[in-house]
């Protein structure tokens, strides 16, 4: 940043403190944000639209549906171009991205995050990857909200509170659903909702779907029309749905997981390009409606037109047998969530929000075909089909109530409001009993990296072992004397003396008061060894030790200070005044008024 911009910033800043209080001044920042991310979300999707224009301009008199079996793969690859010559940064999937800074970068996403998703992503998609946008307008949201919190120095509570405006921005702005936006933040970015963050929130996200209806105008996103209100007798069909859903999701994440632990073993990024891109080929190549995003399919789907399963298919002289329309919806919800994962593992850049809608209406309308065939009960396959469509989001985001909202906002469904939150809730408990954390989270608890909404565990996650660790204590030798421990005594202040070799290797520890009567015996000196009086604890604290660990070993010990010992080379001790003192400060910066 220039020193005029850095000048205009400080005055700027200097304003806000004399005219604006805290809360009015994030206000006013939710509101520009809701812009940002508005603009960003125009941006991306006019940037795809452009981009898949052009592709299908240049392919339109080719080789028929052949050229297709390489697009994505050109799209994937000039998008690792961009990252490794122009971003020279890899570029994170977006939700995890935002969890993983709220949770170890105190809310700081990386600035090549303000274009990076948008390019990257525009070439993913707009090539016919299998992968959504609204991963990357996240990203790209939150990129915005990040920057402008870093400017004006926001302490870490506010700066989670901007991320979270940015989220439900962008979430608004690319599917045109201000409440679902909202419900998103707090379910799956886990902020605290409270009376106070509630207006930011409300003011980004009305801000950013305004912002979206003066570019995109104000059409929902799925054009539906209830014309079958629910029924009472539709009900246990709806929680049958709801467990089919349910088990779908389980799927969907275990598939998810299984192809990209494949892919983490592949070092070679070019291996990775020409296993994923081929394998995803192919799948397009034989299901040419696993290409892209998918909207389209799914508007056709909830239309009741199955043909976007057979147009530029082999199989499109079977287009009026509904048994092949059921085997071929059997195989797009199989091996879209492997299309999926197939493009991220090449290295392509997008969102699992389509994939997981483009699921979510198929195995709906398989369910209802399926009780339709079997003469069970005349379902109406259009609404079913909606109402697939918030199961798998709430299975595979873990999200229920986004899942209840977003289909009801994006959709015009409210109709069919109870039927969604059945058939929501059912699949979010069966996904729970096999699966304990998301997509989005999974990897994030691998790792010990998740926030959850349980603020003493996300506290102890903030803090860190090593800004614990203290090192003023006087450290003895094992050839060391009494004498060497009363003057050591003399120059320090506390009561353990840890004894440490001379290549840092820890081999005791001295306490105070098991020597108290014997510094007053001068005759011991010079005879004592130190080798004589210490002892190795036996609890210990590794600097690599989450704080959960840290506070069980306190409990389980009783002691008030814990040696913190590396490979077996002394670092320094942890104390438990210190550790709730640093609990009690980080408590009060996470917290919303």
């Amino acid at each position: 940043m220039t020193k005029h911009r850095q000048h205009i910033f400080v005055r700027l800043h200097r304003w806000r403190l004399k005219h604006l209080g805290e809360r009015g001044f994030l206000t006013v920042l939710s509101i520009i944000i809701g812009v940002l991310s508005g603009i960003a979300a125009v941006v991306l999707k006019n940037t795809v639209r452009f981009t898949e224009e052009m592709v299908h301009n240049l392919v339109a008199n080719e080789v028929q549906n052949y050229i297709y079996f390489a697009l994505p793969v050109v799209g994937i690859f000039l998008a690792i171009l961009v990252i490794k010559y122009i971003v020279r940064s890899e570029v994170r999937h977006g939700i995890p991205n935002v969890l993983y800074s709220i949770s170890k970068r105190k809310g700081k996403i990386s600035r090549h995050n303000l274009f990076s998703s948008v390019v990257t992503a525009s070439l993913t998609v707009g090539f016919g990857g299998s992968v959504g946008l609204e991963g990357p307008t996240v990203a790209t949201g939150t990129a915005w909200g990040s920057w402008i919190a870093s400017i004006f120095r926001l302490n870490y509570k506010n700066t989670i509170l901007m991320l979270a405006c940015a989220c439900a921005g962008a979430m608004a702005a690319i599917f045109k659903a201000p409440i679902a936006a909202i419900v998103f933040a707090v379910e799956v970015i886990m902020i605290d909702l409270t009376v106070f963050s509630l207006v930011p929130l409300l003011l980004a996200s009305s801000t950013a779907v305004v912002t979206s209806y003066l570019f995109l105008g104000q059409d929902v996103l799925y054009p539906f029309n209830v014309v079958d209100a629910f029924e009472l007798g539709d009900l246990p069909f709806y929680i049958a749905l709801g467990a089919v859903t349910g088990f779908v999701s389980v799927y969907f994440t275990k598939m998810y997981l299984f192809v990209a632990d494949i892919f983490e073993k592949l070092k070679s990024s070019r291996i990775r390009l020409l296993a994923g891109g081929a394998g995803l080929g192919a799948l397009i190549f034989l299901f040419p409606s696993l290409y892209g995003e998918g909207y389209e399919s799914i508007n056709e789907c909830l239309a009741g037109d199955l043909n976007y399963l057979f147009d530029n298919s082999f199989f499109y002289s079977l287009r009026e047998e509904l048994w092949a329309a059921m085997l071929l919806i059997v195989a797009v919800i199989l091996l879209k969530i492997v299309a999926t994962s197939l493009t991220f593992g090449a290295g392509g850049v997008g969102g699992i929000f389509a994939p997981t809608l483009f699921m979510g209406v198929n195995t709906g309308m398989l369910f209802s075909l399926l009780i339709n065939r079997l003469g069970i009960r005349d379902l109406n396959s259009n609404n079913f089909a909606l109402i697939g469509m918030a199961g798998l989001i709430a299975g595979v985001l873990h999200a229920p109530l986004t899942g209840i909202f977003l289909i009801a906002d994006i959709s015009g469904g409210y109709k069919l409001f109870v039927p969604l939150m059945v058939t929501a809730t059912f699949a979010y408990l069966i996904v729970r009993a096999f699966t304990p954390n998301s997509v989005y989270h999974i990897q994030l608890a691998r790792r010990k990296e998740l926030l959850t909404h349980d603020k003493d565990a996300n506290v102890l996650q903030l803090m860190q072992v090593k800004n614990l660790i203290e090192t003023d204590f006087e450290v003895l030798s094992p050839d060391a004397t009494l004498r060497d421990l009363t003057e050591a005594i003399t120059r320090g202040h506390r009561d353990l003396f840890p004894v440490v070799k001379n290549d840092g290797t820890m081999v005791g520890m001295v306490k105070m008061d098991d020597v108290r009567t014997m510094i007053f015996n001068h005759e011991l000196y010079d005879t004592v060894k130190i080798s004589e009086l210490m002892y190795m604890p036996e609890f210990s604290i590794d600097p690599n030790d989450s704080m959960e660990i840290v506070t069980a070993k306190f409990e389980s010990s009783g002691r008030y200070n814990l040696a913190v010992i590396e490979e077996g080379k002394y670092i320094g001790f942890i104390s438990r005044a210190r550790v709730f003192t640093r609990y009690r400060k980080q408590i009060i910066d996470v917290s919303h008024v």
